[in-house]
């Protein structure tokens, strides 16, 4: 028992005495905080002399002091502080300090001179007087004590970490940048976390000032491979990816490598939509040669990378059409087609129904596709949902139908059956179905497909506005039949089609919904000042239709992105989120309204 109590009692002073110092210390800032710096240099001092001369203590000590005016007592105190402890270099600062409150500035610098002469060969002695130096924002002198520490310890990379925050915190990126650089040197490990500080403070000028030391370094050490990392990874912040894709390949080539840098950049590239940077990075890939480790996935990426770069400029011939198809059919041919090309397939397939209109082509391709043994179900799904399209362009209804009730059923509750529902109910909607199709478009509006969603909205509301308008369903049955002629691309016929519901119904609510459908049909002819005009009508004669908010957006958007007016999209924009605040195209509107003014999103 005895023993027991011998192991606790110090235990129970310890805390005792930890507590007494804790609400000793919070009287002693309060006072301190009221401006009562006598009572509170009592409880400093005290708190000081018991913790063994802990620097806030005596710190906040000797301020009391010399808020107090006892200059003289306060630097006795600092004397003897420092003759009970030479090493205690940080107290020169607050020697200094105590001359400048004093209007000395002379004697104060002779101080921090004197810390910095008599720092030692030690790491921990130097950041402490450095870091002391910074709390007073005295950054030019912390910059010295780094500097003469270095010099001591013979070792001029040892601070150079520290250097580049102090610059930093200084506003001088130049500096911060050449000792950040500095510090990777000898330690490639610290390249994430200085990425990420390039990133948070550097401003997008700065990185010419980070590439311009980076090429002079790579000169300088041409082993050192992280400088040519740094130099590709402040490309990409650019979004410079040509740039960034040949320092990837240098340091490929440099290091024996596999090609996985420049796979990644080129992926990194299309992503970005620099499809022509995305194809170079896959082409050297390739050239490596089918034993590469990337040369399959290179080549499909490629293939994706030519496909979307041809068909988004809206600017290609059927000779290139033809090219990228015999581009596919070469890699089908290389590869076989099974279920690990199947992506493949249905690219092909897809760009012979959409782009070079042979639908028996696409339709074959995609029989045989959800036919591959071991298929992926989702790949199967997507297929299927695919060849009913391309029967529905086609006419044959009942084919389209069919595969799409089949995934419907399959994955009832995932997005690919919500998808297949509501083609479905699309279908329905072409066929004149109009009471059954808007039942499933409104299930449909709950789909967590924030796409389909607003899409089954658009239609379920669409119904509704123009069923029942009239004794007879006609003119919309019309209107749906054009709908679906400008899904299967015969666009003269749906014009035609368009035209009689004008002369048959004038003055019809679908008006607006019909110069709607033939502005879309000029976008698919890539006649973009035609599209422009047909919805800019919409807006003007027709502003509180449901077509109007869809108008404005397109209008923005081509005058954006094909008609290079950026001073037209960007008041259009503005016009979509200010005038038609419900729509769902609101909150992008004014996305993209703040990123043409040039706001930093």
């Amino acid at each position: 028992m005895i023993k027991i109590f011998k192991v606790i009692l110090p235990v129970l002073i310890l805390c005792i005495t930890f507590s007494v110092q804790g609400q000793d210390s919070k009287l002693a800032e309060q006072y301190y905080l009221d401006g009562e710096y006598e009572k509170a240099a009592v409880i400093y001092k005290k708190l000081s002399v018991a913790s063994n001369a802990t620097d806030y203590f005596f710190d906040r000590y000797v301020d009391c002091l010399a808020e107090l005016e006892e200059f003289e007592e306060a630097e006795k105190e600092l004397k003897s502080a420092l003759k009970k402890n030479p090493k205690r270099f940080q107290l020169y600062v607050t020697y200094g300090g105590l001359f400048e409150r004093q209007g000395k500035p002379d004697e104060a610098l002779a101080q921090y001179q004197k810390a910095i002469k008599k720092i030692p060969a030690d790491r921990f002695l130097t950041v402490k007087l450095a870091n002391a130096f910074m709390a007073e924002t005295k950054y030019d002198l912390a910059a010295q004590t780094f500097e003469a520490g270095a010099k001591m310890l013979n070792d001029d990379q040892i601070f150079s970490y520290n250097l580049g925050d102090l610059y930093r915190r200084k506003g001088e990126p130049d500096k911060m940048v050449e000792n950040y650089l500095n510090s990777l040197k000898g330690n490639a490990g610290r390249l994430r976390s200085i990425q990420t500080l390039f990133q948070r403070y550097l401003d997008l000028e700065d990185y010419e000032e980070l590439q311009g030391q980076l090429y002079a370094r790579i000169q300088d050490y041409p082993k050192t491979t992280v400088y040519i990392e740094l130099l590709s990874w402040s490309f990409i912040q650019q979004k410079d990816y040509a740039s960034a894709l040949q320092q990837t390949k240098a340091l490929d080539m440099r290091l024996g490598e596999n090609g996985a840098r420049p796979f990644q950049l080129a992926g990194i590239a299309f992503e970005a939509g620099d499809f022509a940077t995305a194809v170079a990075g896959y082409d050297y890939i390739i050239q490596k040669g089918p034993q590469g480790a990337f040369y399959i996935d290179a080549k499909k990426e490629l293939l994706a990378a030519k496909r979307i770069e041809l068909t988004e400029s809206f600017d290609y011939s059927e000779d290139q059409l033809r090219t990228l198809e015999l581009e596919y059919r070469q890699f089908l041919d290389e590869f076989g087609e099974s279920r690990l090309t199947a992506n493949i397939v249905a690219e092909l397939a897809d760009l012979q129904a959409y782009y070079l209109n042979d639908l028996d082509k696409a339709i074959q391709l995609l029989t045989r596709l959800i036919e591959f043994p071991g298929i992926k179900p989702i790949t199967l799904a997507e297929g299927k949902i695919s060849l009913a399209d391309f029967y529905l362009m086609k006419g044959e209804i009942w084919e389209a139908t069919l595969l799409y009730s089949q995934v419907d059923k399959a994955f009832e509750e995932d997005m690919v059956g919500h998808e297949a529902r509501f083609r479905n109910a699309k279908l329905a909607y072409f066929n004149g179905d109009f009471q059954w199709a808007q039942t499933q478009f409104d299930v449909l509006k709950a789909s967590t497909s924030k796409l389909i969603s607003n899409d089954a909205l658009d239609l379920s509301i669409f119904i509704l506005d123009n069923l029942g308008l009239d004794t007879t369903t006609a003119a919309l049955e019309k209107y749906a039949q054009a709908d679906l002629l400008v899904f299967q691309n015969k666009f003269d016929e749906a014009k035609v089609t368009l035209d009689s519901i004008r002369s048959t119904f004038p003055g019809h609510s679908l008006e607006d919904d019909v110069l709607f459908t033939e502005a879309n049909i000029e976008m698919k002819k890539r006649n973009f000042i035609k599209a422009a005009e047909l919805f800019s009508k919409i807006v003007d004669d027709h502003p509180d239709e449901i077509r109007a908010d869809n108008a404005l957006k397109e209008l923005a958007e081509i005058q954006e992105l094909h008609l290079n007016d950026i001073e037209a999209a960007k008041n259009n924009y503005e016009k979509l989120f200010i005038e038609y605040s419900g729509s769902t195209f609101a909150v992008e509107a004014r996305k993209n309204y703040r990123r043409l003014r040039g706001d930093d999103i």
